[in-house]
């Protein structure tokens, strides 16, 4: 077995070298000789081996003390050293980065620059759900109601940062951060998410009181809601920007506004046309004439043909609703309800029975046709 070579010669420094100097000479070496920048020259994977050993020593100042002092014997005394001179999960977070760095460079990803150091990412705020009750004749017409939303704001006393007033976040000293934490050996790694700041990258050494470090406080929003003409039970208003506060500086979430819309005691609706009953006297009903029916712009006045039979139904156009995406607008259509007199005096009573004396199966054809279908049961 050959003798190793002296680490600072792998490296191609001085002794006096720093850390940086340590670490400058670590990347353009591992480039040079990783395997995956040399598939076809096998001799390369034993140089990347060499450089991580020389590069994994004397990055460790405990380490390249050992060696400076008794060389490659120094080494054999650290505790959990395994093979090839890599030790423990733990003495992998910079050689992690590096790994990163190598990456990036060969496929383009970051153009070699490391993680370290990023910034808290920004998070848009939770959207928001309204559930409004709005009248017929509002959904009919439109409206402008004002609401009350309960919602997390960015707090007036930090800004938002969580941080106490005059102090800032810092950087999370256990993951550097990056908001991960990579665990590895060899030439597999783990990336976990940092329990010290959740991934967020910094951590608040000094909260504010105001929000107790979350950077918002729950307040109530009042706002001015337009609702067009023509919503419907289940329609959806979004409201752009008016949801909870982001964090770190993210965006707004939206509000939702949910319709839902009130029954009304004479009017229905049926997609976009209006359905309403009308009762009328039997006269009308058997001599015609004019009746007032009500729509959803006020009254109006409808004729009433002779002989118009219970349950005919009549169409108003254009009385319904407006199309919310512009088709048109609906119908209204008018049944009517024949309504026989409930009580009759007897001068009514005499004048019905002399009608009926005139009348025969021919003025009621419906009662003939069922009288003849039922002749024979």
């Amino acid at each position: 077995m050959s003798a190793k070579r002296d680490y600072y010669e792998v490296l191609g420094i001085s002794r006096q070298a720093n850390e940086e100097e340590i670490k400058r000479a670590y990347r353009t070496l591992a480039k040079k000789y990783h395997p995956d920048a040399n598939p076809a020259d096998k001799t390369t994977e034993d140089k990347f081996k060499e450089v991580n050993e020389a590069y994994e020593v004397l990055r460790d100042p405990k380490k390249r003390t050992a060696y400076d002092q008794f060389g490659h014997a120094g080494l054999n005394a650290q505790a959990g050293a395994g093979p090839g001179g890599f030790g423990g999960f733990n003495d992998f977070g910079d050689m992690g980065d590096m790994f990163s760095e190598i990456f990036e460079g060969f496929f383009g990803a970051t153009g070699g620059k490391s993680r370290r150091g990023t910034q808290t990412r920004a998070r848009r705020g939770a959207d928001l759900r309204y559930d409004l009750n709005v009248s017929f004749m509002d959904s009919a017409h439109g409206a402008e109601v004002s609401l009350e939303i309960p919602r997390l704001e960015a707090c007036d006393i930090c800004h938002g940062t969580g941080a106490k007033p005059g102090t800032s976040k810092k950087t999370c000293p256990n993951c550097q951060g990056t908001g991960q934490i990579r665990m590895a050996q060899g030439f597999f790694s783990v990336m976990r998410t940092c329990s010290t700041c959740s991934g967020e990258g910094n951590v608040i050494e000094q909260p504010c009181q105001a929000c107790r470090g979350e950077g918002r406080k729950r307040n109530i929003r009042r706002i001015s809601v337009k609702v067009p003409a023509g919503v419907d039970t289940g329609s959806r208003l979004k409201i752009t920007g008016e949801g909870e506060a982001g964090l770190n500086g993210g965006p707004r979430g939206d509000l939702f506004v949910v319709i839902q819309v009130e029954p009304h005691p004479v009017f229905a609706r049926e997609d976009e046309d209006v359905l309403c009953e009308v009762p009328i006297p039997f006269d009308v009903a058997a001599l015609g004439g004019e009746i007032e029916v009500p729509t959803l712009d006020g009254h109006v006045t409808m004729k009433i043909p002779p002989a118009t039979q219970s349950g005919k139904i009549f169409r108003m156009r254009g009385k319904g609703f407006h199309n919310l995406r512009g088709l048109g607008t609906g119908d209204q259509l008018v049944t009517v309800q024949v309504e026989i007199p409930s009580r009759l005096n007897s001068k009514q009573i005499a004048v019905l029975k002399d009608f009926a004396r005139l009348t025969g199966t021919e003025t009621y054809p419906d009662v003939k046709t069922f009288r003849d279908k039922t002749r024979t049961l």
